[in-house]
């Protein structure tokens, strides 16, 4: 296929700029993506401390995430969320289930302390989305996104067409640096028909088409994004090599067809019962010798960190149903569902894949 040059394309629903989706940048971004996704890591340490002072009651004896759900009238996985990012960032301790106060957090995060910064934070008051996190950990539900007085959280969102476009092309333009990322690490010479499964634009599906000339593939997004995906596979020139199946994943059986299954920065939307299922999903659609490739942004096996990856699940915990996910938590799935012990394949700032062949 001829590579067309680099040019607009006509709407930002799509994507902005087209080139070689085999090349990578000559500079490093990630400092760029960390900032991006820790943007809301502070106000989940201001919701703790200004709406919670959990540092001052966990500084009573050591507490599990059920202790402190309990407690406070909160939710597991919020508060695992919470939690973690506090692991990651050296305010808490685990050993095994249960969390004690690291010595930094027990001299300023501590009412008693005579170092105690509670003060030095912002109110609740003046930090929407600290707001917005307290309240995800009382009800478990996604908040508005970005906290928009005006908008529905992301997955209703997502059903009218402007938010679907100014999302999607969102994540098009992290996915023209995290897609070729990917495919530069994968081995897929044996494989014929890739499924990218809710797949946004298709700039992942695009990206593995062009490392791998032998392969096609199929797109599966529900309205609206089937069409705006549609739109961005034909602009990049990748038509009819990468075709657009409009379904919906959570709904209806995935198609039959495909030796290879991808989930690109989607299980994370969704909680533990949403990721097994679609795990099952994928299982049964796949062949007998079919693979699967589950691209996100994991935590280590004991969820200390990294950092990056901790903070970025605030982020996730405040607009979807989901968190990040450590490895070992997704290869136990994956193992449940059907599939062989995963390897694990790098990717681009923090992110990488969990690849298993189906048992």
């Amino acid at each position: 296929m001829t590579k067309p040059e680099s040019q607009p394309i006509g709407s930002a629903a799509d994507v902005s700029v087209i080139h070689d989706l085999t090349r990578a940048p000559r500079t490093d971004p990630t400092p760029l993506y960390q900032s991006r996704d820790e943007v809301y890591a502070l106000d989940m340490l201001i919701a703790a401390v200004a709406g919670l002072d959990l540092f001052t009651w966990v500084d009573q004896g050591p507490r599990t995430v059920a202790d402190i759900a309990r407690h406070f009238g909160t939710h597991h996985r919020p508060v695992d969320v919470m939690t973690t990012l506090f692991v990651a960032q050296g305010l808490l301790a685990r050993d095994g289930a249960a969390l004690h106060l690291t010595e930094l957090a027990r001299e300023h995060l501590v009412a008693s302390s005579p170092w105690f910064l509670g003060p030095y934070f912002p109110k609740l008051a003046d930090r929407p989305i600290a707001r917005d996190l307290l309240r995800v950990l009382r009800t478990d539900q996604p908040a508005h996104f970005a906290s928009r007085e005006d908008q529905s959280d992301w997955h209703q969102a997502m059903e009218a067409e402007a938010f679907a476009e100014e999302f999607t092309a969102a994540m098009d333009c992290r996915g023209v640096l995290l897609g070729p990322a990917l495919a530069r690490h994968l081995d897929l010479r044996h494989h014929q028909r890739l499924l990218d499964i809710a797949g946004g634009s298709g700039i992942y599906a695009c990206s593995i088409a062009a490392q791998f000339p032998h392969l096609s593939a199929s797109v599966l997004e529900k309205p609206p994004v089937d069409r705006i995906a549609a739109r961005a596979i034909e602009a990049r020139g990748f038509t009819p090599r990468v075709q657009v199946i409009s379904s919906d994943m959570l709904d209806q059986p995935l198609p039959g067809g495909h030796d290879v299954h991808l989930f690109s920065n989607v299980l994370h939307d969704w909680d533990e019962t949403v990721v097994r299922r679609l795990l099952q999903a994928s299982a049964r659609a796949l062949p007998a010798d079919g693979s699967i490739v589950v691209h996100e942004a994991y935590l280590n096996a004991d969820k200390t960190g990294p950092l990056h990856i901790a903070a970025y699940s605030v982020l996730l915990l405040h607009a979807c149903q989901g968190r990040c996910y450590s490895v070992a938590e997704m290869a136990s799935w994956l193992s449940d569902a059907g599939f062989d012990t995963p390897q694990h394949v790098p990717g681009a700032v923090g992110r990488s894949a969990l690849v298993a062949r189906k048992k």
